[in-house]
């Protein structure tokens, strides 16, 4: 069952094709566990939050509480760029002179809408969420995007820490080049004329510079090696019993276990019942044909169904109800 998966692991990732229910499956995993005493964060990546409209409350970028043992928040894509440029800027103000900030000014306008800087943003807030989260919960549970963005977030751990590393193999060869020049600065006694006699304040800057570069290599490390521990986290695919996400799921599978991320399980939502009538049970008989293709390409991931509800699953008892399914 899904909910012994939940009990073993510190970590669980839901993914899955848009529209599958991953928000409602993630949300009644976590209510599951708190109501067994587990403290757990629910964390939306999702730009498209619907933790708050599943809740029927407001849910934010900072942890609020759904009930006992339950604390949810949503990562916004465009106020953590945001926070994210704000902090960048100001680090490079630092450490430039004030004749530079201008032209510091019009890049980081420039690059607030670059490819990827949402992603990149996001990446270094679920990196935080995970390093100071464990040490509050005994579960985070993240309720990711549709697969495609999924799939691009999970393996930039991997991309955004050799980026790094080579960012700081560049500022210690940069930093070994200005040690040569300050070395002939002062052999030529102009310490106080050149770049060598710029001293004290240049090697600040250097050291911040490093600071910064370090700080961020340690966070998407740690990050990447929670999520290639198998032991700690999983990973769980939501899907419906139709061909696209069935055909997703298996492509999505394939990209995560490239990445080193463990799949451990499939929830197969929204299963019409095999027995109210023609017309579901010919919808049924469909859905299992689509259900021998998952099996036939991923026979070694355990799944679940949940089948099919009468009415939409709104507020904390509906998901509560749902919860005693798992």
């Amino acid at each position: 069952m899904l909910l012994d998966l939940a009990r073993s692991k510190k970590i669980l990732f839901f993914g899955g094709k848009g529209g599958v229910g991953k928000t409602t499956v993630s949300a009644a995993t976590a209510i599951a566990r708190a109501n067994e005493g587990a403290r757990v964060l629910l964390v939306s990546t999702d730009p498209a939050h619907n933790l708050g409209h599943l809740f029927d409350r407001s849910i934010g970028a900072k942890p609020v509480k759904i009930m006992a043992g339950l604390d949810a928040l949503e990562l916004d894509p465009a106020s953590t760029v945001e926070a994210h440029m704000r902090e960048v800027s100001g680090a490079l103000h630092q450490l430039m002179p004030v004749n530079q900030h201008g032209e510091i000014d019009k890049h980081i306008a420039l690059s607030r809408d670059a490819p990827g800087m949402q992603e990149a943003a996001i990446l270094e807030r679920i990196a935080e969420v995970v390093e100071t989260g464990l040490e509050d919960y005994d579960l985070i549970i993240f309720d990711t995007a549709p697969s495609g963005h999924t799939a691009r977030l999970m393996v930039l751990p991997e991309m955004m820490s050799a980026w790094t590393e080579g960012l700081i193999k560049q500022r210690e060869k940069a930093d070994r080049f200005a040690e040569i020049v300050r070395d002939l600065g002062r052999d030529s006694s102009m310490e106080d004329k050149t770049i060598g006699g710029a001293g004290r304040n240049e090697q600040e800057r250097e050291s911040k510079i490093r600071q910064i570069l370090l700080r961020r290599r340690r966070k998407f490390a740690h990050l990447r090696d929670a999520l290639s521990d198998g032991e700690r986290t999983s990973f769980v695919i939501v899907l419906a019993a139709e061909r696209l996400p069935v055909l997703e799921t298996i492509e999505l599978n394939s990209l995560l276990e490239s990445a080193g991320i463990s799949v451990d399980y499939l929830v197969v939502n929204k299963r019409s019942p095999n027995d109210s009538g023609e017309f579901l049970s010919e919808r049924r008989a469909q859905e299992d044909l689509h259900m021998q293709t998952l099996q036939q390409a991923l026979p070694e991931i355990p799944h679940q169904d949940l089948l099919l509800m009468a009415h939409d699953i709104v507020g904390l008892e509906a998901v509560e109800r749902l919860s005693k399914k798992l």
